[in-house]
């Protein structure tokens, strides 16, 4: 599982930095999360192929979050796109996106898909055969979800030097590594984990922001193998939170501690501070598996 920060920092885009976007690469699958001003040009940077994003996931519509998602779909469709695009987010997303491609007269040859999300609880809005993918709901100024990433558990690993022992056809291979026994032709059951080993430990990936401190996402989340969580701002400034919506660093770290997350990942940072080593310094007095995420920041879990 690998994320790649393309953006997180609050409000406004600078010259050294950029808003709400990142990529999660999971199990085969390029996952685009939030998509602030300057994504495409990120994505050019980062050297992840726009042909590869068939799926993007919108927080909620605050500017830092979407307003580079116009521009993606529009760049999508000059590079000839052929696949279907499915854009997940809240209801008001299709509008917005669909009236500015209908006045710039810049329709998609391409399959364009609007998920529009309405739910308070959280819900099933993506799933094949091996990845899942709910949302989180947040408590921001508008409407607004995380999403949580999980991949699905996959096959029993054949352990060859103990299916050898036994004469055991080719063709029962793939129902063992289902799970299955093998019952042989005098009637005797060769047990499967005589057989087989368990198979990897499957992965997970919860995103959230932008939200004020709130635990009921804690049984959603828990237990998760990294976890992004906003961190808008630091404790002298923790009288700002309730009116804008956000968290602190040590809110953020209490969430991963109380939730038993493997990682926490800190962003969405307020502009106001020169140095973000300070989030990571303030979090750890509360949980210490914590990383910083920044613009081009690269993890690999």
């Amino acid at each position: 599982m690998k994320l790649t920060i393309l953006g997180c920092y609050s409000a406004t885009p600078r010259t050294f930095t950029n808003p709400t976007s990142q990529v999660l690469e999971i199990n085969n699958h390029i996952f685009l999360i939030d998509c602030g001003e300057g994504t495409q040009v990120e994505l050019r940077r980062n050297k992840i192929k726009f042909s590869r994003i068939n799926h993007i996931f919108i927080s909620h519509l605050h500017g830092d979050h979407f307003y580079g998602l116009v521009g993606l779909v529009s760049t999508f469709r000059m590079l000839n796109r052929e696949n279907p695009l499915h854009i997940y987010g809240p209801k008001g997303i299709k509008e917005a996106i669909t009236l500015q491609l209908k006045l710039s007269n810049s329709w998609t040859d391409y399959a364009l898909h609007f998920h529009e999300l309405t739910n308070n609880q959280s819900e099933l809005v993506f799933e094949d055969e091996k990845v899942v993918v709910k949302t989180i709901p947040l408590q921001h100024r508008i409407y607004c979800n995380g999403f949580l990433f999980q991949e699905k558990p996959g096959e029993r690993k054949l352990v060859m030097s103990k299916v050898l022992n036994y004469d055991i056809d080719v063709s029962y291979y793939r129902s063992i590594k289902k799970g299955k026994d093998v019952m042989q032709d005098d009637g005797t059951v060769i047990a499967n984990e005589l057989l087989t080993q368990n198979p990897d430990p499957v992965k997970s990936y919860a995103f959230c922001s932008d939200t004020k401190y709130n635990e009921d996402k804690i049984s959603l989340i828990e237990g998760v193998t990294a976890l992004y969580h906003e961190s808008t701002f630091l404790e002298s400034h923790k009288a700002l939170c309730q009116r804008t919506g956000h968290s602190t660093a040590i809110e953020a770290a209490t969430i991963a501690k109380k939730a038993c997350v493997g990682t926490l990942v800190l962003g969405h940072y307020s502009t106001r501070y020169g140095d973000i080593e300070l989030f990571r310094k303030e979090a750890q007095t509360v949980f210490d598996q914590v990383e910083i995420g920044d613009d081009g920041k690269v993890f690999e879990f």
